[in-house]
């Protein structure tokens, strides 16, 4: 299907490319989201006319989440978890977990950010997690899990 992107797709392309995708990833992630429309002839002409403003959207969106990543710089997260007593947790800490955890703290992060290469976290101890804020912006953060006393 072709389309036209509305904003920066990694490893799709830029805002106001046209490109050929295929049809479920178009319809059922890139248009829904926003992120991109048909590209047919009137579709073409309203992107040439409102590219500008799509283009500063674009832009405040990218200085927004840049700020952001300055402040997630070397944020170190604790958070504690039941464990046995060989360090390995009972459960694991995903993305949702760290996600809730930014959030309660006042950062607007969701889920969807959060990327742990090595799957969920099941041990005890300090662990680098990188934080996709944007295409161009990522951050990285350390999460240290604690054996919760009781």
């Amino acid at each position: 299907m072709q389309i036209i992107l509305l904003e920066k797709v990694l490893n799709v392309g830029l805002l106001g490319d046209i490109v050929k995708v295929k049809d479920g990833y178009a319809r059922n992630f890139l248009i829904p989201q926003g992120k991109a429309k048909r590209a047919t002839e009137k579709n073409i002409a309203d992107l040439a006319a409102r590219r500008a403003e799509l283009e500063k959207v674009a832009a405040e969106k990218l200085a927004g989440q840049q700020a952001l990543g300055e402040k997630l710089g070397g944020v170190e997260l604790k958070m504690s978890q039941k464990a046995g007593v060989d360090g390995r947790l009972f459960g694991s800490v995903g993305n949702v977990d760290i996600a809730d955890a930014l959030k309660a703290q006042g950062y607007e992060i969701t889920k969807a950010m959060v990327q742990l290469p090595n799957g969920p976290i099941k041990t005890i101890g300090e662990t680098p997690v990188k934080l996709a804020l944007h295409t161009d912006v990522t951050a990285e953060i350390k999460v240290i899990i604690v054996a919760e006393k009781e």
